[in-house]
């Protein structure tokens, strides 16, 4: 009973953050009104994780659509971490600005890792880890476009089977 407790007041404090700061991004840096806000997942196989990323850009977003349809070379995704969750990419602590978001075919090493490494050392990402909050999983393939926020009950199932 407790876990679901704590679970809707997770989910209502989420949905408040994302109504403020709906991309997870600083107050100077909020959209303009009705400006279009497209979400995209990723994964870096073998690993089964996956990252939802959002994006306001109308040529970043164009961009994606147009590889997701095959219409564009297959791109791996890039871009600085920001080192605090946000609702439509849980269940991680840290998701990438969207301001930042790049589309690539080739990186430096330094700035490759997988998802599930990022979060296990975020706390030494933006040092010798990832150096200047750059992040370019090499083998990100994108997936899909998605819509926010994503279905919090995935995330939390144990709270469900009680």
């Amino acid at each position: 009973m407790f876990r679901k407790l704590v679970f809707w007041i997770y989910l209502i404090a989420c949905v408040v953050v994302s109504t403020v700061f709906p991309l997870g991004l600083g107050s100077g840096d909020v959209p303009e009104v009705n400006q279009e806000v497209a979400y995209f997942r990723f994964d870096y196989p073998p690993d089964p994780a996956t990252f939802v990323f959002a994006l306001s850009d109308p040529y970043k977003i164009q961009q994606a659509r147009d590889i997701l349809a095959g219409e564009a070379e297959p791109l791996h995704v890039a871009g600085e971490i920001i080192k605090s969750p946000v609702p439509y990419n849980l269940p991680w602590s840290y998701h990438l600005d969207p301001a930042s978001i790049s589309f690539f075919s080739q990186a430096i090493e330094v700035c490759d890792a997988a998802i599930q490494e990022v979060e296990n050392r975020l706390d030494e990402a933006c040092s010798s880890f990832l150096p200047g909050c750059q992040w370019c999983p090499w083998g990100s393939r994108l997936l899909e476009e998605v819509t926010a926020p994503l279905d919090f009950i995935q995330y939390f199932p144990l709270m469900f089977n009680e």
